[in-house]
């Protein structure tokens, strides 16, 4: 599999993401359900903390994918959907750390929105990822 960056400009390489990823060759592509924060039974879990619920988020994230065979570096896009735009710009280090040491450079969008399926959650990521 080939992973081609396309960044017509540099301006998001400061917030760890990219424009698009062009994927060729590959031989598996795995598209994840939104993951939030909430422990194997399905229950929330650190509520009113972003730093937390972001740390449990991609824990979750890679759970599914090493059941798929992959990882979190495998990732080409991410959708961010959060409640609060504040608490996430906030918590946006432990994602951008995470992300940085496992290679991933994904084309990402976020969205602020009302509410999720939870009221004590405050984020969920979607992924699609190649390999």
């Amino acid at each position: 599999m080939e992973r081609e960056v396309v960044n017509p400009w540099t301006w998001q390489d400061a917030r760890g993401f990219v424009q698009a990823n062009v994927v060729t060759g590959a031989e598996k592509i795995v598209f994840v359900a939104g993951q939030v924060s909430v422990d194997g039974d399905g229950n929330p879990l650190h509520a009113g903390d972003m730093r937390g619920q972001v740390a449990k988020t991609l824990d979750n994230l890679e759970e599914v994918l090493r059941g798929a065979g992959l990882g979190l570096g495998d990732v080409v896009r991410l959708t961010y959907y959060v409640t609060d735009l504040a608490a996430f710009g906030e918590a946006r280090p432990v994602l951008a750390e995470r992300l940085r040491s496992a290679g991933c450079r994904p084309a990402a969008t976020l969205l602020h929105i009302s509410g999720l399926a939870m009221p004590e959650l405050m984020i969920e990521i979607e992924a699609t990822a190649a390999a």
